[in-house]
């Protein structure tokens, strides 16, 4: 499996849809997963960011998938890259 970083900036109606519903995140994660892309960790930022994702998922199509879907939806706008460990590239 491929693991990915993808950083995400809420949009004014993510922004409104998150105070009103602070659980939306948990939903969203399960949707994640449903599309076959596994969510190894999660944080909230400070800074031109408001979230970061470490995602693992078996190609590029996948999560090529979620960030379309994540996109489309207007509540938040995504920064995808491919990551490898350190290991990877020393081993």
């Amino acid at each position: 499996m491929a693991v990915y970083v993808m950083l995400t900036t809420l949009t004014d109606e993510g922004r409104k849809t998150l105070k009103s519903n602070p659980k939306r995140l948990q939903e969203v994660n399960k949707e994640v997963e449903s599309m076959g892309v596994k969510i190894l960790a999660q944080y909230a930022l400070l800074g031109p960011y408001d979230f970061i994702n470490i995602l693992e998922a078996p190609d590029d199509k996948a999560i090529s998938k979620v960030a379309i879907e994540l996109g489309s939806r207007g509540t938040l706008q995504t920064m995808t890259m491919s990551a490898m460990s350190i290991e990877d590239l020393t081993g």
